[in-house]
């Protein structure tokens, strides 16, 4: 009678531990990998935000301020759109901006700049040189004007 219980035990155990490796275990889904955004997909600026970001210059910032200052707030520093189609440079568009001294009786052009529509790139009209600068090149040529008209 003995052996009963034993064998039934054992058989309990056999059945249990049969059920338990027939039971899968529930494996948490494996984490996917965080794919970043393609720069692609980051939306290009419109040309209000190009034209702001073009305004933070600080070239164009400080003769914003100076003009501001010198007229006591009659004569302003603004961003003005030359022409509304883009130009084409190298198969790439760019909006013709302008930085401009906004007088009560004129507008005088400073600066003329051309900004990429994707990218940042920023062009500057030399007139002297009938050339396109970089931002870099322009602000070696603004600071020598500024260092040879300061003495």
């Amino acid at each position: 009678m003995r052996a009963l219980p034993r064998l039934f035990a054992l058989s309990a155990a056999a059945v249990l531990t049969c059920t338990l490796a027939s039971c899968k275990r529930e494996q948490p889904a494996p984490a996917k990998p965080a794919v970043p955004a393609p720069a692609a997909v980051a939306k290009a600026p419109t040309k209000e935000q190009a034209m702001v970001s073009l305004m933070e210059v600080p070239e164009l910032k400080s003769w914003s301020e100076q003009l501001e200052k010198n007229s006591r707030g009659k004569v302003h520093g603004a961003i003005i759109e030359d022409d509304p189609q883009p130009r084409i440079i190298n198969g790439k568009p760019y909006w013709q901006l302008s930085f401009v001294e906004n007088r009560p009786d004129m507008v005088h052009r400073r600066a003329s700049f051309l900004v990429a529509q994707s990218g940042g790139e920023v062009l500057v009209e030399d007139p002297l040189s009938d050339r396109l600068l970089t931002l870099t090149e322009w602000r070696r040529t603004v600071r020598k004007v500024l260092a040879n008209t300061s003495e």
